[in-house]
């Protein structure tokens, strides 16, 4: 394959500025309900289709907690939405689902704890603008649902948009090799940021296995210690009991423990997952034995789609790794961009490893895909380290700096993945992009409260008929 020179960067800067005769920055701004011709809850439904059916319900009774957690769910509507509206034909690796809930610790590969993107279910190449639009319309949402006064929800997204557009110009400047190895240093500074690595660093593997797990038949374990107990003084020798085994709890409908036919499936599916490991990590991969298996419910908008972990033990007991392996279907922005960036019959576990590892500066080291019954799966390591926001602690303060750090890592990921020169070009220096983009988010917010209420008010009627039939 060839390789592809790109212009310079000032002429790619140049580029940036004339993509405004296609989408002039004040047009950001633009939200009109009325341009829709599709149901929002039609389109949620439609998304639902080939999910497992008893956790749609839940799926849909997640959704309708609040206005945030129906946003966190609803990428197939924005995506149409954003579809509907003109734009600039900068494309850009995405990460589809951009939203102050989906940057989050996790341990990098040297063991420390590194913040960024954490989610790429949705990746796909696409404009730019339409992460920064989902992010920016994610912070006044939450802000609203923290009690944060409409004023500083506004500023939080004016905060992000500066910070995004400031930091785009800043890698515009630099050398080619410094963006790719650009850190942001502060974070553990920020007053806000703190309590998520306190949370990261209580958030490692022999936690989980203590919070997911359990003694295989703890009642014979405590037995076996009576025996011992009653033995000691005398001159029996007490028997030698195997060393306690654990296994998965089984808390339904969120985590399932599984036997049989369905976890041998999932043990097989770990051949084809190593594979696409490099062969370094691979080697660390074998010194690793699958122990248990169960089905896991995750997330908002995963919610239906099949989620198995796989306990494994490395160097004894105290030594336990989980992989998760997580079903991936087509990114909802897929009807919505060219065949090109669709990527037709490309494996869906493979896209999003790609994407992330495009976009982070560091990812999971155990990061692969896997197929099983022809359906594609993503695999990583569960709850390594990993911390997200607390959002019933925000306050306004902790919201605007939050939006900071959201606006460099969202510019940081799409410098990495896309190109810096041509952005920067287009938002320019002014703020005519950020105020245009924050008049969307306050708009589609408002039209996000609005959709919830309509799937809220269609559960009801759904639970009263099914109450009428019951009757």
């Amino acid at each position: 394959m060839a390789l592809m020179w790109l212009p310079e960067a000032k002429e790619r800067f140049v580029l940036g500025q004339q993509c405004r005769k296609r989408m002039r920055r004040l047009e950001h701004k633009i939200w009109k309900a009325k341009d829709r011709r599709e149901d929002p809850l039609m389109l949620l439904e439609a998304s639902t289709r080939g999910r497992i059916p008893e956790l749609v319900a839940l799926k849909n009774e997640l959704m309708a907690a609040s206005p945030f957690a129906y946003f966190r769910g609803a990428v197939p509507v924005m995506a149409y939405d954003l579809s509907l509206i003109p734009n600039t034909g900068i494309c850009n690796q995405l990460c589809g689902d951009a939203h102050v809930r989906n940057l989050g610790t996790f341990a990098a590969q040297d063991g420390r704890l590194v913040f960024d993107i954490n989610d790429f279910d949705e990746t796909i190449v696409g404009p730019f603008e339409w992460d920064v639009k989902r992010m920016a319309t994610s912070l006044v949402l939450v802000g609203r649902g923290a009690g944060v006064k409409d004023l500083h929800c506004r500023e939080a997204a004016a905060v992000f948009l500066e910070r995004y557009r400031t930091t785009m110009a800043m890698f515009a400047r630099m050398a080619a090799l410094d963006v790719a190895r650009y850190q942001v240093r502060r974070l553990q500074h920020v007053p806000s940021m703190e309590e998520i690595f306190r949370i990261a660093e209580r958030a490692t593997p022999m936690h989980t296995l203590l919070t997911l797990t359990e003694v295989e038949g703890g009642a014979a374990v405590t037995a076996t210690k009576g025996a011992k107990k009653a033995a000691k003084g005398k001159s029996v020798k007490p028997p030698v009991a195997e060393r306690p085994r654990r296994v998965f709890k089984t808390l339904p409908p969120r985590l399932t423990r599984l036997t049989g036919e369905v976890a041998g499936q999932v043990l097989g599916s770990l051949a084809k997952y190593a594979e696409s490991l490099l062969p370094e990590r691979r080697h660390f991969l074998a010194q690793y034995r699958p122990v248990d298996v169960a089905f896991k419910v995750v997330g908002t908008g995963s919610v239906g789609l099949r989620d198995y972990i796989i306990l494994m033990e490395g160097n004894g007991a105290n030594d336990p790794m989980f992989l998760q392996i997580k079903e991936e279907v087509a990114s909802g922005y897929a009807p919505y961009v060219g065949v090109k960036a669709r990527r037709v019959g490309v494996h869906h576990g493979r896209r999003v490893v790609e994407g992330e590892r495009a976009m982070q500066l560091q990812s999971d080291p155990f990061l692969g895909w896997t197929t099983m019954e022809g359906r594609d799966y993503l695999v990583r390591q569960l709850n390594d380290h990993k911390a997200s926001i607390q959002l019933e602690s925000l306050r306004a303060a902790g919201l605007l700096e939050y939006a900071a750090v959201c606006g460099e890592m969202l510019a940081r990921g799409h410098a990495r993945a896309g190109d810096c020169s041509m952005i920067a070009g287009y938002v320019g220096r002014s703020t005519r992009f950020d105020e245009a983009v924050g008049a969307f988010a306050e708009a589609y917010a408002n039209q996000t409260e609005m959709d919830w209420k309509q799937l809220v008010q269609s559960l009801k009627k759904t639970a009263k008929k099914v109450a009428v039939k019951k009757g």
